[in-house]
């Protein structure tokens, strides 16, 4: 009625959850619902991961400007030293390492040099905040999973919340 355009986005950052069939059909519903993204000539459809190389780009730069560490403790030792509402969290023994040191490693396991799960980027924040979501919260995994848009072209993939504010 307003001549607005329909964008439709789909934040496919999680290759173990995201499949093409999934994509087809809610696609598929948007036009049932008399929705279109093909307008002002040109398409209005989004994935997140047609952005992962600039999210990774970004990735680096908070590396580089001392924001954002490579994490190695296991996910309970993570999960415990995040505190709870009474107790601040405690940094984690790798949240002081070298910029350097922090970008050869998120690039070691950009190249696949790592195991599943074996470390996480992680965003420097604050592990005393009241807000435990940012309690230097991940955000990038590695997760070798074929993904539906991408392929095989990644083995780390960003967080949907690192994702979604760069999408939007």
């Amino acid at each position: 009625d307003y001549g607005g355009v329909c964008h439709l986005r789909f934040d496919d950052t999680n290759p173990e959850k995201e499949e093409q069939e999934y994509v087809d059909a809610i696609e598929e519903m948007v036009r049932w619902l008399g929705w279109d993204w093909d307008a002002l000539g040109s398409s209005h459809l989004y994935f997140a991961s047609n952005y992962f190389d600039f999210m990774y780009r970004a990735a680096e730069h908070l590396i580089e400007q001392g924001l954002a560490y490579v994490d190695e403790q296991p996910a309970d030792a993570m999960r415990a030293n995040r505190g709870d509402f009474s107790t601040p969290g405690t940094n984690s023994p790798f949240r002081g390492r070298a910029v350097a040191e922090n970008l050869s490693r998120f690039r070691e396991m950009r190249d696949g040099q790592h195991a599943d799960g074996s470390m996480v980027l992680r965003a420097k924040i604050d592990m005393a905040s009241p807000n435990i979501n940012l309690r230097d919260p991940a955000i990038y995994r590695i997760r070798r999973a074929t993904h539906h848009n991408t392929g095989d072209a990644w083995c780390i993939y960003p967080m949907y919340t690192y994702a979604h504010p760069i999408e939007d």
